[in-house]
């Protein structure tokens, strides 16, 4: 539950901001507020997290001086569609970490990872509900590296700071900048659809055109990265020349 710590509610572009010290995690703070019946748009900062969460049920170490934060919105969609957020997120991270480090180390690896010279630097969690009006309820998470990287991770973890940010961003100004360009490429995706943002997201992908191991729970895959389908799943060019479509599950790349 959220800790008693709450301090402000500032607006910033135009969607405001909650602030709190201590939170057992941001998206499920969105959550209770969604479903108390709050639409948003808003976000949802905390200094700490005690129970922050990643993709598959991973735990998520904000550590001190990161960003842990959460946008709460409402949609129309349906949820198919409504998850293409994920890139659009992933979008709005990459211009915050080209803010502060050089643009030429910053990519993205399908989905919506982050990564900064290789490492991974930022992660997105996307959760969703129905709101009693029928509509859908979307908490966007997202947590970057600025200050400080976890150590004993799956992945090799880096932050904006091991790489020439000096200092790095504050969380407050980080999430300035993440809602800046998240407005931005919201706009994007409302005003030409999804086909923007693939193709936004394509242009910094990492690992397309080349070999590829997608675990799959109790499956594992290997192909050719061709890039993303219409809706956002990998094309995935097999052996034997069929194409399978990844819409959820670890993949890996060489050298990415």
């Amino acid at each position: 539950m959220a800790s008693q710590s709450q301090t402000q509610v500032i607006a910033t572009t135009t969607i405001p901001i909650v602030t709190f010290d201590e939170i057992d995690s941001t998206n499920a703070e969105a959550r209770r507020r969604a479903e108390a019946g709050e639409a948003g748009p808003l976000w949802i900062t905390a200094l700490r997290q005690n129970a922050g969460r990643g993709r598959r049920g991973r735990s998520w170490d904000t550590g001190q001086g990161n960003l842990a934060a959460t946008l709460l919105t409402t949609t129309d969609l349906p949820p198919a569609e409504a998850a293409q957020i994920s890139f659009v997120a992933a979008l709005a991270v990459a211009d915050l970490a080209r803010s502060y480090v050089p643009a030429d180390i910053v990519g993205l690896k399908w989905p919506n990872d982050l990564l900064v010279a290789g490492r991974k630097a930022s992660g997105i969690l996307v959760e969703s509900g129905r709101r009693p009006d029928g509509r859908l309820w979307l908490a966007t998470g997202i947590g970057v590296n600025l200050a400080h990287a976890p150590e004993g991770t799956e992945r090799p973890a880096t932050s904006l700071a091991l790489n020439g940010a000096s200092p790095p961003p504050t969380p407050r100004q980080a999430l300035e900048r993440l809602s800046e360009a998240f407005a931005g490429w919201i706009g994007a995706w409302e005003a030409r659809g999804f086909s923007a943002i693939a193709e936004a997201w394509t242009v910094r992908a990492l690992g397309l055109g080349g070999p590829c191991v997608a675990r799959l729970g109790a499956e594992t895959v290997e192909g050719v990265a061709e890039g993303l389908d219409v809706d956002g799943a990998l094309r995935l060019r097999l052996a034997d020349g069929a194409i399978r479509r990844i819409t959820a599950g670890d993949v890996f790349f060489e050298g990415a």
